[in-house]
């Protein structure tokens, strides 16, 4: 069964089939609404059900109702709704290729870093933050924040964490070798950096939630960037930032850039911070109003640090932007 799906305040509908996610349904008619996660943990994808019934999960929702969750709401009939924003979709923009493994490293023993060389002529087009897609030969996809800038655009670099049981980071990632193809298709999310907003950036990253902050803060210095950066990369030990002369390094060559490294179960050697690493930001901050935070990893962590940063650190909740790294084969 089919329904329509109209969008408050405009003259844009499209058509939702009963199973079918009005995230997805949105995208096959050719617009795109924000999202980044797409398992209902980020809520970036929330908005308002002005009229009609959802099926979000198990949960039966009729309109008027709040933070609707439109990567898992499927219609059970004819909608209205208000997402947060909505763009038409240049379909050009998305690429599906078949990419060659360049090296494959591995700078702790649970993180692996994936260099893939696109085909000759091929360029990924792509902003920095967002994510792409390998096809894994049974069908299912996996997700992967793209690491590398978008100036490097003959290639991409992938931070995988060892996940186990995981059928990309134990059974593809062990047997890959140099020269082997894997299919990708990119670019998705809506993790970017929002330019045309005032204030200064506060990243937020646990584990391999860095690799898309390393791509920003590649792209900010080509571009001569002036605004204030902090990047604040919490782990449980020393060996979870797993590429912590990295930052250092920008710190070094970019005034405007501060790195805090903060760890959780740090021995009695660690001389920097202690604790969660959302804590030691409202810890340095007495407000975040005049900031634009962005943040990846953990969704504990990112739930709690949107919790605490719009409560207590005066933070606007259109001002919070997450990517939940949340495991592509599991429940989210």
């Amino acid at each position: 069964m089919t329904f329509g799906v109209s969008i408050e305040g405009s003259d844009i509908s499209f058509p939702a089939d009963s199973g079918e996610a009005l995230l997805d349904a949105a995208e096959r008619a050719g617009y795109t609404l924000p999202y980044s996660c797409r398992k209902g943990v980020c809520a970036t994808c929330a908005g308002t059900l002005r009229q009609g019934i959802v099926q979000e999960r198990s949960r039966r929702i009729e309109g008027p109702a709040e933070g609707v969750l439109f990567c898992q709401a499927r219609a059970a009939s004819d909608v209205v709704i208000a997402p947060k924003r909505i763009d038409r979709h240049d379909p050009s923009a998305r690429t599906k290729t078949a990419a060659k493994v360049l090296r494959l490293s591995r700078p702790s023993a649970d993180v692996a870093l994936l260099h893939l060389r696109l085909p000759a002529g091929t360029r990924a087009k792509f902003k920095a933050g967002q994510y792409l897609r390998v096809m894994l030969p049974d069908g299912s996809t996996r997700h992967f924040s793209v690491a590398s800038p978008p100036h490097e655009s003959d290639g991409v670099q992938l931070h995988i964490r060892h996940v186990p049981g995981g059928a990309f980071s134990e059974t593809v990632l062990a047997t890959l070798q140099q020269g082997d193809i894997l299919e990708v298709e990119l670019p998705f999310g809506d993790f970017h950096l929002r330019h045309e907003l005032d204030g200064d950036f506060v990243f937020v990253a646990t584990g391999t939630g860095f690799a898309p902050f390393k791509s920003m803060i590649e792209d900010l210095i080509r571009r001569g960037n002036r605004r204030s950066v902090r990047l604040y990369w919490g782990g449980r030990r020393i060996e979870d930032l797993y590429l912590a002369d990295l930052p250092q390094k920008w710190a070094a060559r970019a005034p405007w850039f501060a790195f805090v490294p903060v760890l959780s179960e740090a021995g009695a050697a660690w001389q920097g911070r202690r604790g969660l690493v959302h804590r030691a930001v409202l810890e340095d901050f007495g407000s975040l109003a005049d900031r634009q935070v962005y943040a990846c990893g953990n969704p504990v962590m990112i739930r709690s640090a949107r919790a605490d940063f719009t409560l207590k650190g005066n933070l606007a909740e259109d001002r919070f932007f997450a990517d939940p790294f949340v495991p592509s084969g599991g429940a989210a």
